[in-house]
């Protein structure tokens, strides 16, 4: 029976030693989704254009929603909005497709030969090229808007890598489960659902009430949502404090995720 390596030096190796095969399948992922299709790559544009659209009009405009009660505009109140689902947009794509991961891609279960832990890479490298496509367009409106972007944006990568670390052992984690565990796609789609409206990206994290703020905090989501929005918008600079604690978590779970992964991945030819 093959062994597979729990090491952090595995995970890290397997993606530098499969890099091109990583690279080939991210964008066949990106190209496949749209493939067929009118308006082709050019969806991965309109989509969160139009989401932000709706989410605006719903919240600035029917319920009349401002960013901590002041006079903020419409428009700014959309792309402080659109910020907080850039990044949430991130884990969400991640974490709901993760259970699917290995049953979608049965095929190479059977192959010795194929890095199976590669694959959530690929989820996740396609999730981060629709941010970015993302980014541009925010980056673009401020620039129509309200003129030249802060220098602050520059710390937007910064911000997210702890996020990124922490979706990868999920995504490890949700795929070798999804496999074993059919209804955890069921789950996490609820769960993704209601974290997004217990994520302050429609309201500031302020604006919760004193004594259940805390609660918030526990929510993985909080900081980088909150920090995205202070580096892109506000143009403040990161709490690096915090970020060096989530990076520590962020590469506590990533690892613990590649660990569960490599324990479990022996039984997948089994079950399939």
């Amino acid at each position: 029976m093959q062994i597979f390596s729990i090491s952090p030096k595995e995970a890290v190796f397997s993606f530098w030693h499969n890099r091109r095969l990583i690279k080939v399948l991210v964008e066949r992922e990106v190209l496949g989704r749209y493939r067929g299709s009118f308006l082709g790559i050019f969806w991965s544009l309109f989509n969160p254009l139009l989401m932000l659209t709706v989410y605006t009009f719903v919240f600035s405009v029917i319920f009349k929603a401002r960013w901590n009660s002041d006079n903020t505009s419409k428009t700014a109140f959309a792309l402080i909005l659109f910020a907080g689902l850039m990044v949430f947009n991130v884990f969400s794509e991640c974490i709901n497709r993760a259970p699917s991961i290995i049953l979608s891609n049965a095929n190479y279960v059977k192959k010795v030969v194929f890095p199976l832990e590669i694959l959530p890479w690929v989820v996740l490298g396609s999730s981060l090229f629709h941010m970015f496509v993302s980014l541009a367009v925010w980056l673009f409106a401020y620039l129509v808007f309200f003129g030249v972007p802060h220098l602050t944006v520059l710390y937007f990568p910064l911000v997210v890598l702890p996020l990124v670390l922490l979706i990868l052992g999920l995504t490890w984690l949700l795929a070798s489960l999804g496999v074993y565990l059919r209804d955890v796609s069921q789950v996490i789609g609820v769960s993704t659902t209601l974290l997004m409206f217990l994520s302050p990206i429609f309201y500031p994290a302020a604006a919760w009430p004193e004594r259940v703020r805390p609660l918030l905090s526990l929510n993985p989501l909080t900081p980088a949502i909150e920090q995205g929005r202070e580096v892109l918008y506000f143009g403040r600079s990161p709490d690096f404090a915090l970020l060096l604690v989530e990076f520590t978590v962020g590469l506590a779970v990533a690892w613990l995720g590649f660990a569960w992964f490599q324990k479990t991945r022996k039984g997948f030819a089994d079950v399939l």
